[in-house]
């Protein structure tokens, strides 16, 4: 099965299909912190988050919205002609503030005539019925995403990363979301320690029974600076090589139901903070590798999948 030129559901096709062209994302940052870093909840963040609080690549906070949407037009000045963008507001915990300044903020963006979608990462736990709401109210004048940061369904690995939050919440939240017919978007770090390959894929059929509409698989990266290094540094434990990144990836993409809208396949932490694995350093290797493996083994998202009106079952 193709999407496109592609074995599976990629938000590229999807963005295409919707808006019949090519759209790019543009990383804001709202100038917010996270209940795991200012005190409420913790302070050290999840052992894996840098400084950046995953919004590394996002814009600068001394900016307006809409001074970080031009700045970061301008770094796609080479890019293709392009004409519309997604506002991803990236940084730390984008629901993590007041409700008077979510609404300031998320409206300076989606005013932008060139702005057509939405997208706001954010952690279930920080999802109160207002905030909700807002999100509904919005979603009826642009379309609006939310990323939840759910990582693993073990609720021992979650203890050991510091996410914060039991299954439930994540539940929960992504129920609320759907409620009100916001899109919901699942982030899966794949390498945490102590998760196997059984384990990996028991997070991806747990995502198949949740109602959920895109999901992003990212490498895990040791960064510099975070308890993730620390830990690593002073009692090693294995990380995925290339080959067996790419097993895992096609193995994950063979079991997600055909639906679900693939955002990321990978990603690159910032090259002066990377640790390990070193041979993430090139993405576009990375994705090519995936891609032709893909083609080597002739196989596709959903291969394994199987649903109808009462059950999943695999193949």
């Amino acid at each position: 099965m193709l999407w496109n030129d592609k074995p599976y559901h990629s938000l590229d096709y999807e963005l295409k299909k919707r808006y019949g062209e090519k759209i790019y994302r543009l990383a804001l940052n709202g100038g917010m912190s996270c209940p795991n870093r200012d005190g409420s909840l913790g302070t050290g963040g999840c052992i894996f988050c840098s400084a950046g609080g995953s919004g590394d690549f996002a814009a600068d906070p001394a900016l307006s919205i809409r001074g970080q949407i031009q700045k970061a037009k301008e770094r796609l000045k080479d890019k293709r002609p392009v004409n519309h963008y997604i506002a991803y507001f990236q940084a730390y915990t984008n629901t993590y503030a007041p409700v008077s300044y979510l609404r300031s903020i998320f409206l300076e963006a989606i005013e932008c005539p060139e702005i057509v979608l939405l997208s706001i990462a954010t952690r279930p736990d920080c999802l109160e019925p207002e905030i909700v709401s807002l999100l509904a109210e919005l979603n009826q004048i642009k379309p609006v995403w939310v990323e939840l940061g759910l990582q693993t369904m073990h609720e021992d690995t979650a203890s050991f990363i510091r996410r914060g939050y039991p299954l439930a919440v994540y539940e929960d939240a992504v129920q609320r979301l759907r409620s009100h017919g916001l899109e919901v978007i699942t982030h899966v770090i794949l390498g945490l320690p102590g998760e196997n390959r059984e384990r990996i894929l028991k997070t991806i059929r747990y995502l198949n029974t949740q109602d959920i509409q895109g999901i992003k698989l990212q490498l895990l990266h040791i960064l510099k600076g975070t308890d993730l290094a620390a830990i690593y540094e002073q009692t090693p434990f294995p990380v995925f090589s290339l080959e067996e990144y790419v097993q895992i990836i096609l193995s994950c993409v063979e079991l997600l139901r055909p639906d679900i809208v693939i955002h990321r396949l990978t990603g690159d932490g910032p090259k002066d903070l990377l640790i390990a694995p070193l041979w993430s350093r090139s993405k576009r290797h990375v994705l090519n590798t995936i891609h032709q493996e893909f083609r080597t083994q002739n196989t596709w998202q959903g291969k394994y999948f199987i649903a109808d009106a009462e059950r999943i079952f695999y193949v």
